[in-house]
């Protein structure tokens, strides 16, 4: 069964490590500011993305995600864990949100 990506969007997201994480010093995904999402949620996504060995932190990705809830719970963003793993630079970062913004409605 192929994925339905009629609710997937592409956006681009950057890695860090959480303040206030205490002994839980895992890299997380979030959304870089400028886009239709918070930089507050999460993203949940492949495990490679978060391997501080394969990308140094700020690393930033251009994923296709979907906001979900799974079930009622806090919404997050969610990306397939099969897409290629695509890295910009800050400059192509700051050039996707600037096209994003023009074409927005």
């Amino acid at each position: 069964m192929t994925r339905d990506t009629s609710a997937y969007r592409q956006l681009v997201v950057e890695s860090f490590i959480p303040a206030g994480a205490g002994g839980k010093r895992r890299v997380r995904l979030r959304p870089v500011q400028g886009q239709a999402y918070s930089s507050t949620l999460a993203v949940q996504c492949s495990t490679r993305l978060t391997d501080g060995n394969r990308f140094p932190l700020g690393t930033k990705f251009l994923l296709l995600a979907k906001l979900t809830d799974r079930l009622g719970g806090t919404p997050f963003l969610y990306a397939y864990h099969g897409d290629p793993d695509l890295v910009v630079t800050p400059r192509q970062a700051q050039a996707f949100i600037a096209e994003f913004k023009r074409g927005r409605i």
